[in-house]
């Protein structure tokens, strides 16, 4: 177990200059002690383990099976040459023409049912992410001012903003609802929250469409996921009644589930095309910013308003065979795990009024630790889906070692305590980790000893576009698209996380290589990146 040390890290602050008190003039600092992800690889629970393991078994009983069989009938038909083994086929056949028959019947009925209750491969066949107006766009100190014209906050809230902005990892061209700039107005509106899902949504649907060329009512289902702003009439429905989609169509509209959600809604979405074939998914993956704006003092519910930013996904999934040639990715794995058992956990993002009836989102302290402990359940999970053989060799060998004989080594060298770290890199050639914060993907490239190329898109896309909640990890694969890097054969390993709480893992694998596409939110900017945030 680790030391409660070992659980906080500190860092030393410039608070600037002192503007006044007995040290005007003069530059000031503090310390920062806060709490880091646990060292989940140190701390994994078997059980986890068993459970990737139990996935693994069940989709690779079929890779077991043929190879034996193989085995016996070559053993069968192999002390005979060619001309006896047609002779006694012929024999057989002659002398038993009703067991020849009844065998070929049960050859064929067994090959059907197999490619029958096979799962139907989900194709990714393009994807659009929404790129709001230059108008919208807004800088941390311009943020700053419009909050200081407001006159809802006062000077230790400001300056608590103005902390956590500059440290956020956020730039300068993230994007906020006009409502929230003037400032005056009261964003929380089910008329703002509406005018800015049309503009978000449809923008990123329009884009959408016209990339693949399919048609609105060619989509037999459709997913929305939203977490805060839920009208009556659902997200859903607005969009069947912009587009005028057929009346047959399945809708889906999933609200307050988080950042996490735009995996669950693929996973959602999965699910319904293995039960409906020849059949178009579209996945509308937004947050309404405006509409969760916090205007109070409480420091817990300011947080969302320095990190959250527009945006919104859409992306079009087919299990049709006849899409294979013109798909980009293939679904390989989907892994979803829950934590809302534990009360820490389900209260860790919580929305609420604060004590002057004001209604925000509230961020617990304990947010890092908590979502490290979904992280490392998550991570255990998948690593038997998608490790190498010889590392999950290693990760398993050492892990029962440490479980077995864990206690008797206390006198033993520091190397022979520590498991063995598996190595993600040889799994994926790409990483689109949710966007959070600066904080939270320091910690998850440190545990998850990542470079800083690994790490480069879910870095740029929280500079440029902020935190766009579920639909991050698509402005982080339209970086890499941008920047050529996707090849045929590759694997994508997309990581969300949130309120709950909940951490998923979704695995494509390139279908080709993917060149620039013609519409990007990253085209007009991608040679200035990556960049350092000054």
């Amino acid at each position: 177990m680790a030391s409660e040390r070992d659980l906080f890290s500190a860092e030393i602050v410039n608070r600037g200059i002192e503007s006044s008190g007995p040290n005007a003039g003069s530059l000031t600092f503090s310390v920062r002690v806060r709490r880091r992800l646990p060292d989940f690889l140190q701390s994994v629970n078997l059980k986890y383990v068993k459970l990737g393991y139990h996935y693994l078994i069940n989709h690779g009983i079929y890779l077991l099976t043929i190879p034996v069989l193989l085995v016996v009938f070559s053993a069968e038909v192999g002390s005979l040459s060619k001309e006896d083994l047609w002779k006694k086929l012929w024999e057989d056949a002659r002398y038993d023409l009703a067991t020849v028959l009844a065998s070929f019947g049960v050859f064929v009925f067994t090959l059907s049912v197999y490619f029958m209750s096979r799962p139907r491969p989900i194709y990714l066949i393009d994807f659009a992410c929404f790129k709001p107006d230059d108008e919208l766009k807004v800088s941390r100190e311009e943020l700053m001012e419009v909050a200081r014209k407001s006159g809802k906050f006062d000077e230790e809230s400001l300056h608590f903003q103005k902390r956590m902005l500059m440290s956020s990892g956020i730039g300068d061209e993230t994007y906020i609802p006009k409502p929230v700039m003037a400032s005056s107005e009261n964003t929380a509106t089910m008329k703002e929250g509406r005018a800015e899902a049309s503009m978000v949504m449809f923008g990123a649907l329009d884009e959408l469409f016209e990339k693949t060329r399919v048609r609105p009512k060619d989509v037999g289902v459709l997913v929305v996921n939203c977490s805060i702003f839920n009208p009556t009439p659902s997200l859903s429905a607005m969009i069947i009644n912009h587009y005028k989609m057929r009346g047959n169509i399945l809708s889906y509209n999933l609200g307050g589930m988080g950042c996490s959600a735009g995996v669950i809604a693929v996973d959602l979405a999965k699910d319904i095309l293995q039960a409906n074939p020849n059949n178009y998914a579209v996945v509308v993956s937004t947050e309404m910013v405006g509409y969760n704006w916090y205007q109070g003092k409480d420091r817990s519910m300011l947080i969302p308003n320095c990190f959250f930013r527009m945006g919104c996904s859409a992306v079009l999934l087919s299990n049709r065979r006849r899409d294979y040639s013109r798909a980009k990715y293939r679904l390989e794995h989907i892994v979803r795990t829950h934590k809302g058992a534990d009360d820490r956990s389900f209260r860790c993002v919580y929305q609420e009024e604060d004590e002057h009836k004001l209604k925000g989102l509230k961020i617990s302290k304990d947010l890092i630790e908590i979502g490290g402990d979904a992280l490392k359940t998550n991570i255990t999970t998948l690593g038997p889906l998608v490790l190498p053989f010889s590392e999950q060799l290693l990760f398993f060998g050492t892990l029962v070692w440490r479980h077995l004989f864990g206690s008797k080594t206390d006198g033993s060298s520091p190397s022979m305590k520590k498991p063995y770290i598996p190595d993600y890199k040889l799994a994926f050639e790409h990483f689109c980790v949710h966007a959070a914060s600066k904080t939270i993907l320091d910690e998850l490239q440190r545990n998850l000893e990542l470079s800083d190329k690994n790490m480069e898109a879910s870095r740029m896309t929280l500079q440029r576009f902020g935190n766009t909640s579920s639909s991050s990890i698509w402005y982080e694969l339209a970086y890499m698209e941008a920047k050529e890097s996707v090849r045929r054969g590759d694997r994508v390993w997309q990581l969300a996380f949130g309120s709950g709480f909940k951490c998923n893992s979704v695995v494509w694998r390139a279908m080709r290589r993917v060149t620039k596409p013609s519409r990007n939110p990253w085209l007009d900017c991608i040679n200035r990146y990556p960049a350092t945030l000054n």
